[in-house]
This record gives C-alpha cells, structure tokens and sequence, in this order.
C-alpha cells in the first residue's frame, strides 16, 4: 500500500486542471526570465489578438463559430460527408448513432498526428486532393465508411476491437496512399497506436462493451452515464477519455502504476508531492474531447462548462505565437533544428502555448464583442487561434511549415 500516495498524485495529473495550472506556473518563469529556451513578451499579445480576428472575420463573417473538432475536417472542400453518412446509415437510435460517431472520431483523431510536408490524399469521390490534418481526416473518413475498420459486413459504420489488434502499418499505408513518393510520417506508430487501442477495448468489455461488442464507441455510454439529466460537463469527457484510454499511449512516464500519456518533465515545475516537475498536456485527449461534444449533442445531451478544457499546445497554436512575437527564442538557431518532444524547449513551447490561449481568448472576445459564455476556448481556437497559425505559416514559410521543427513519433502532435 506504500504507493497510495504516488497513486493519488499520478491520478491529479489526468485533468485539465492540472495542464492549466502547471502551463501557467511556465508562463510565469517565462515572465520572469527564468526559462531556458523562451522569453515571453505579453506586450505583443494585442497585435496577435488583431491576426487573430482578422481570419475570424474572413472565415466567419456572420461570427456563427463551431467548435474546434474533427467534423470540421471531415467537411473539408465544403463536403458534408458525415451528414451524408447519417442520412443514409440503419441507426434505430440516437444512442447507436453516437456510438458510431465515437468510433470514427475515436479513430480518426488518434490518426491526426502530423502528416509531414510531403504526403497527399486524393479523395476518389471528390477527385479532390488534400494535405495535414485534412487529408488526414478525409482518409480516415474513408476508410471508416469503407468498413475497414469493422468485423461486421452488414455494419460498416463501426470499429470493432479485433480489427484494431489486428491492424498493420501496410493496412494504413494503402488507405492512406502512401507510397515512396507520397511519405507519411510516424505510419509505424499510428498502426501501434491502434492495435494498442484495440487491445485496451478488448480487455475492457466492461467499459467498452455494455451493450455491443467492444468498440472505442462503447465510451458514449461510459460518458452518458456521467449525465446530471442531459446535462455533461465537457472535463467528465476528458476524464473518461484519461482513465479509460491510458494505456494505449506508448510507455513513456509512469507513477504509482499510472500511464501518465502526454505528460514531461521540467525542473521549474513546483508542486509539494511525488509530481513535481511533470507536466501534463494531454493533447490529443483534449482534442478528442473537443470532438466529441457534437455527438453527444446530436444525441439530446447538453455539454457545459466547456472552458473547463484547455487550449491545445500543438504547432499552429505554438507557432502563432512564435510567428507573432508573443514568444521568441533565446537562440534563434534552435529555429534551425529538430527537437525531440521530451526537450525542455519543446515542453517550454508547448506550456506558453496553453497559458497564452487563455491570455488571448478576452482580447478575441473584446473585439467581437461576446461575453465568455457566449465565446467559449473552442470557439476561439477553430475561428480562431489555430487557422491564425495556420495562415501565418504560409505567409512567412511559403511550405507552410511551423517555425519550430519537432520529432514526433505519430503520436503527440
């Protein structure tokens, strides 16, 4: 029993919370002087607020904002595909749709790692071709309504925990038409990824399995359970997503026999137990919980408290920063190097980014006009922070690249 209390501090890392306080502990020592890689200039926060609105205002000039989520990329090139899906699909009820949903969100989102510069996908119904997150979606999408990712031929419009297992790199590569001449970054560690997630479903028929073979889509009604009448709140995704998805992150920290997933170390990080000095992201968690509010929505739940989740410190947003001189580099060289994702430059750049969301979401929302309740975080982020990145990437970097270089493994960025 001599772990309990490694047990309890590990289990406070698997919350929003704990990433918001321990990025915004960063920010300080970064207003400080006291990171290593980065000083933080708050002064430039308003003229990255101004970049920010300019592209709200072009791509959403009625201000009717969604969410930050991957049906956003599932309607790449203006197609609703998942619309079409669900005008079409067998589902009796709304439950069975949402498990779906799940499923393919699920998926697809643990498939969004960065894509590299060179690959492509051109979608075969469209004759479209698209890049990065978008194509990656589109091929995800495809694969899904495909049914290769079910172990029933009369349902394909699911994801069954054997064929997860069973996945191979070569099964990913010929959905996402990679070849030599159309690389895709981190192809081992996505198909990992998946048989780890499989494995996970499988063994868990408890969770995963309550009324239907085991499917990550088993989650909605992990999830619905958690309702205060239609109520959800938005971290009670979260949390479920940490505690019941854990394990399939590759072996990185552990505490007290708790995977910790997207959590690194940095000597500033100053908290009275076993934690210090570790600070959790959880990324694409939270960009997975993002994803699923409008399938809970769809569904006839309301989710609340949405602010309760953070920003995303992946590349766009950190390269928004960067790009617009909030952020700056001690050694403008490191801007010429790779950099593992367990460096301290790299978790410094990740824990600005989530602080500096915070900081920049009441000037967006000043110069629109919302109260906090009206524009919430994943507001911000889809108008927003994340295409602002985006857009001055291009505008600075003709390929669009971000202005830092991190080796990724498929499955953090």
């Amino acid at each position: 029993m001599t772990d309990q209390p490694d047990t309890k501090a590990a289990r406070s890392l698997l919350s929003a919370a704990a990433v918001r306080e321990r990025s915004h502990q960063l920010l300080q020592a970064g207003l400080e002087g006291r990171l290593q890689h980065f000083t933080v200039d708050l002064a430039r926060i308003e003229p990255c607020a101004d970049e920010v609105v300019k592209t709200i205002r072009e791509a959403y000039p009625s201000l009717d904002i969604p969410f930050h989520a991957r049906w956003r990329h599932f309607s790449a090139g203006g197609h609703e595909r998942w619309g079409a899906v669900m005008h079409g699909a067998p589902w009796e009820k709304a439950a069975d749709m949402a498990r779906s949903a799940f499923d393919l969100a699920i998926v697809s989102v643990l498939l969004d790692a960065g894509a590299g510069a060179q690959w492509r996908y051109e979608e075969g119904r469209t004759g479209e071709t698209y890049i990065r997150s978008e194509g990656l979606a589109v091929a995800s999408f495809d694969m899904f309504v495909s049914g290769a990712f079910s172990s029933n031929p009369e349902d394909p419009f699911r994801v069954d925990a054997d064929v997860l297992m069973t996945l191979t790199p070569e099964d990913l590569a010929e959905g996402f038409q990679v070849s030599a001449d159309n690389p895709l970054v981190g192809l081992e560690g996505r198909a990992a990824l998946l048989n780890r997630l499989g494995r996970v479903v499988a063994t868990n028929p408890d969770i995963f399995g309550q009324v239907d073979d085991p499917r990550p889509g088993g989650l909605f009604d992990v999830i619905a359970a958690t309702a205060d009448g239609e109520r959800i709140k938005a971290t009670a995704i979260l949390e479920a997503l940490l505690a019941h998805l854990g394990p399939i992150w590759p072996g990185r920290i552990t505490l007290g026999g708790i995977d910790l997933g997207d959590t690194w170390r940095h000597p500033l990080v100053e908290v009275k137990d076993a934690t210090k000095g570790l600070v959790p992201f959880h990324k694409l968690s939270q960009w997975l919980s993002y994803s699923l509010i409008e399938p809970l929505e769809w569904a006839g739940f309301t989710v609340v408290e949405i602010d309760g989740l953070t920003g995303l410190p992946e590349y766009r947003n950190g390269g928004l920063f960067l790009d617009t001189g909030v952020i700056a580099l001690k050694d403008a060289a490191d801007a010429d190097r790779a950099h593992a994702v367990d460096s301290q430059l790299v978790v410094e750049w990740r824990a600005l980014t989530v602080a500096l969301l915070d900081r920049i979401a009441d000037p967006i929302r000043a110069r629109l006009g919302f109260a906090a309740e009206d524009f919430p975080l994943a507001k911000a982020l889809e108008g927003g922070t994340w295409a602002t990145g985006r857009r001055l990437a291009k505008e600075k970097r003709g390929d669009g690249s971000p202005p830092l270089s991190v080796i990724s493994d498929g499955t953090v960025f």
